[in-house]
């Protein structure tokens, strides 16, 4: 009878614990919450999923063929549905559109053609009610030819007539040449001939864009009550445009600039690639400025309270250089300099030895305490799928998913929308514009510009103009939302589980990493927490089948692994266990795996954690011989 009684005891303390796991919030969460925990917590952007929205190819709203503030609102819950953080926007501001909004006439007015301040003010309500932070693109190196700024300076307005970089130019054999030789990154001189000022601007990009000066320190304010008045109006921080840019080298003592070196590879004496910009770009003050916009939010949020703003920085700068922007012992710098490494090192052909190299470059260089962050395409480059192709495009979301820290995605990439064909009577981006016909793809960003694919209805869902800004991709009617929202393993639905697991698992969120090539096919991410679940993700980067034993490559794992994400090329299941010694991969094919039986899994405060399995069971079984003893 006692030992019957014993029995029952024990089934009914495991059907209470079976009843705790089921609750979301059991109050005795506390006992298992270490205080350092509570004193580390992780701030909004450590593990942000960031989303860049190209505002003229999100969604029209009322059928002019571009892409609004409007569409833009209408549709944000589909970023709350991926499980994104915060979206940054590409600029909205004023502009006659030479370079689709880079070229902002008023930098604190929103352009007619994406709506109005109270679209804005409406499309901030919609994000707070989502929960869904908005990025400004911040636009310093210049402002449009017709910036108002812009037309006093070249007036010669003493308030702003040191605004932008003039110079007379340089006098040979009585005639007038360029200040220098310095070339534009959309082909042809840097500088542009005024004749109501008779000088010479500098412009690194188009010629409707003037670089502004910025050791003039009035333009150093000017640009930071930018800053303020978008902080203002409710915004989480910028992502600044073109930062090298920003400084060029000063003139000399005579009032002139040097030349810059050419490079012996390149012989079009057009093309930006002709010259080592040793006197545009990465100049040192720019590391400052950018610590100098830093203290302009920290000193907002001091006066205003609420979570941290940040700055994202874009530079495709030396890594040396790149780290810098983070900040030092004595300043901070932007949260996040973007890592573009995966864009700029790996190829159709890389291995996984690079992958692993590549991945390693940055974690290796980041000092201690910063944040890594993991960007695979954005408006300027080709997209994911057509530079490393359409079959490792789950893979390579998975793989800046379960890397630590934050990472981005452009448009489009969580279906798996691909570059389009652009011909040169549709072509409409300067880069291109300012070649010719025989070699302007070379140079065109309209590809991963067009359209955002929502359905296999007219114009892809995205509007129903006539004809819309660019042309929609052919192959809509099989890449689209809705289509693949209906579809358990399309691209879509990979990418949201892995940011529905992301966000549950606390290993994911605060885990070390330990990458490794596992053979130049296999690509294998270790990540691992103290008294918490093992994660590892496999990445199969080659079209052969392969099979890999991962207790070769990384310590303590168990003799079986369970699948917790797969692809549609996997012929695993989600649920599975399988030998972590002998991990069988299909080509192509990308599997999350964790580790089972160790821990007991439960949740307090919407966090997933664990707990020793065996030491539940023993202590069931202590309060079992314990009654029976009674």
């Amino acid at each position: 009878m006692i030992k019957h009684r014993s029995v029952a005891v024990a089934l009914v303390l495991l059907q209470l614990l079976a009843v705790v796991q089921g609750q979301p919030f059991p109050n005795y969460h506390a006992n298992f919450v270490d205080l350092e925990e509570q004193a580390a917590e992780l701030k909004w952007w450590q593990t942000g999923a960031f989303y860049q929205i190209y505002p003229r190819s999100f969604k029209d709203s009322n059928g002019d063929g571009v892409g609004d503030l409007n569409g833009i609102s209408e549709r944000l819950s589909y970023l709350k549905e991926l499980g994104i953080t915060a979206t940054w926007l590409s600029p909205i501001f004023t502009s006659p559109m030479a370079d689709f909004g880079y070229d902002i006439a008023n930098f604190t007015e929103i352009a007619s053609i994406f709506g109005t301040m109270a679209d804005f003010e409406n499309l901030m309500k919609v994000a707070k009610q989502l929960n869904i932070k908005i990025i400004l693109d911040f636009v310093p190196n210049h402002s449009s030819d017709e910036c108002e700024w812009f037309k006093r300076s070249a007036a010669g307005d003493p308030e702003f007539k040191d605004f932008y970089v003039w110079h007379p130019g340089r006098m040979v054999n009585g005639t007038r040449h360029p200040p220098s030789n310095w070339i534009s990154v959309f082909r042809g001189s840097a500088w542009q001939w005024h004749e109501g000022r008779q000088e010479y601007y500098l412009h690194q990009f188009v010629q409707k864009q003037p670089d502004l000066n910025y050791r003039n320190p009035k333009v150093r304010e000017a640009m930071n009550n930018v800053l303020r008045f978008w902080l203002g109006k409710g915004v989480s921080g910028f992502r600044i445009d073109a930062v090298p840019h920003v400084f060029e080298m000063a003139p000399d003592s005579q009032n002139q600039y040097r030349d810059e070196p050419r490079n012996d590879w390149d012989n079009d004496p057009e093309d930006y690639g002709y010259l080592q910009h040793i006197y545009t770009v990465d100049q040192p003050e720019t590391i400052d400025l950018v610590y100098s916009w830093r203290a302009v939010l920290d000193e907002f949020q001091r006066k205003n309270g609420g979570e941290e703003r940040i700055l994202m920085a874009e530079t495709y700068s030396p890594i040396d250089i790149v780290m810098q922007y983070y900040g030092n012992a004595t300043a901070e710098g932007a949260q996040l300099p973007f890592n573009f490494l995966l864009i700029s090192e790996l190829t159709n052909s890389s291995n996984a030895g690079e992958y692993a190299s590549t991945v390693k470059k940055w974690l290796k260089h980041m000092t201690k305490g910063r944040t890594a962050n993991w960007v695979l395409g954005n408006h300027d480059k080709p997209r994911v799928g057509s530079r490393l192709g359409r079959d490792r495009i789950d893979m390579l979301n998975i793989l800046i998913a379960t890397l630590p820290g934050a990472s981005v995605t452009y448009q489009g990439e969580e279906l798996g929308m691909t570059d389009v064909w652009i011909s040169w009577k549709d072509t409409v981006d300067p880069s291109a514009c300012n070649t010719n016909p025989s070699i302007y793809e070379q140079f065109s960003r309209d590809p991963e510009r067009t359209p955002f694919q929502w359905s296999d209805a007219t114009d892809a869902g995205f509007s129903n103009a006539s004809k819309t800004w660019l042309p929609i991709g052919e192959d809509y009617r099989q890449i689209n939302v809705n289509l693949e929202e209906t579809q358990p393993l399309s691209h879509l639905n990979v990418y949201k589980q892995l940011w529905k697991l992301r966000k549950q698992a606390k290993t994911m969120q605060r885990g070390d990493t330990d990458v490794k090539a596992l053979s130049g096919a296999v690509l294998g991410v270790k990540r691992y927490l103290k008294n918490d679940v093992t994660f590892v993700t496999v990445l199969n980067i080659y079209d052969g089948v392969a099979t890999v034993n991962l207790q070769q490559s990384f310590s303590d794992l168990p003799a079986q692994l369970q699948v917790v994400l797969v692809t549609e090329r996997s012929k695993v299941k989600v649920g599975d266990l399988i030998n972590s010694t002998s991990v069988q991969l299909q080509p192509k094919d990308s599997l999350v795996l964790q580790s089972t039986s160790s821990y007991f899994a439960y949740a307090t405060n919407g966090e997933i954690r664990h707990l020793p399995v065996l030491g539940i069971y023993l202590w069931l079984a202590q309060v079992a011989l314990y009654l029976t003893h009674r």
